[in-house]
């Protein structure tokens, strides 16, 4: 069992009940899942970079990415409607719990000038997005097997109702929030 999850069950949940009025074990927020996605524009042209991109990804999570699709075509983007533009994995559970545990504590204090994430990132429904420059920062990642350098972002999906929520939840699980 992940470390974190048992984190959650043991301390977070006493925690977040002393500080916000929950009557119930069961209304105290949680993760819910995690949606790691990459944008890849240059799969127009080129098919083998959105190829590059999801075996990223793959390493990255440790799950198979889908291949995302454009909604609409725009014709100042050459984009038409169902071209694969990107690719995103949804991690629940087991993975999701390992994945985030290696993204605060080993991928995120790799980063360079590192003073913590933003606080200011959250959607106003206790859902955090965390945007990442480049995927070297994740160990599992080889120098010599990338092709490109690709950013891609992270959304932390929790049930917390509020941000204020959320942000405690996420800090509790030990967040490194830059100092205000």
């Amino acid at each position: 069992m992940p470390r974190l999850k048992d984190l959650y069950r043991q301390e977070i949940v006493s925690a977040m009940m002393e500080r916000f009025p929950y009557r119930n074990v069961m209304e105290v927020p949680r993760l819910e899942k995690i949606v790691v996605n990459v944008g890849v524009g240059e799969a127009l042209q080129n098919v083998k970079a959105l190829d590059a991109a999801v075996n990223d990804l793959a390493v990255i999570t440790g799950q198979r990415a889908v291949v995302t699709r454009a909604r609409r075509s725009i014709a100042t983007f050459r984009l038409r409607e169902g071209n694969p533009i990107g690719a995103k994995v949804t991690l629940r559970g087991e993975r999701m719990y390992s994945f985030l545990d290696r993204l605060m504590n080993l991928a995120l204090p790799r980063r360079r000038d590192f003073r913590g994430v933003s606080r200011k990132s959250f959607d106003g429904h206790g859902n955090y997005t965390l945007g990442l420059r480049e995927q070297l920062i994740f160990p599992e990642v080889e120098y010599d097997s990338i092709d490109k350098i690709r950013g891609f972002e992270v959304t932390i999906v929790t049930t917390a109702k509020t941000d204020e929520e959320a942000r405690h939840l996420l800090e509790l699980f030990g967040m490194p929030f830059a100092r205000v």
